[in-house]
């Protein structure tokens, strides 16, 4: 099993966790059971709904459908992984400003640790 956590600001807040508490129950429900798998599966390609993101050490997590959702990973040693980021997505790319907001989380989480 994986410990999954959020990413949370110095001041305490965690935009992962509140992209959760302003969608919809049904929206959440299936946040949560992807982030149930990443719990499961860690990063890897056993989970059918990751894909890593071209040229970096992010993994997207991708809910299809009406609600596209994406929720952008990065493992942190061997069985520890952080949410950093989730939106929305409205077109067929990863919109470049949502990778940039991750990579910027990321590397002030891994100046912190």
């Amino acid at each position: 099993m994986y410990q999954v956590d959020f990413y949370t600001t110095q001041s305490g807040n965690s935009p992962p966790a509140d992209f959760i508490q302003h969608v919809e129950v049904r929206v959440a429900r299936k946040i949560l059971r992807h982030i149930q798998h990443i719990k499961m599966y860690g990063l890897t390609l056993e989970n059918r709904y990751l894909r890593k993101l071209t040229g970096s050490n992010l993994w997207e997590s991708r809910i299809l459908g009406k609600d596209n959702i994406r929720i952008i990973c990065y493992a942190l040693g061997d069985k520890r992984v952080v949410v950093l980021n989730m939106f929305s997505k409205k077109s067929n790319k990863t919109p470049i400003k949502e990778i940039e907001v991750s990579i910027q989380r990321l590397k002030e989480l891994t100046n912190i640790s």
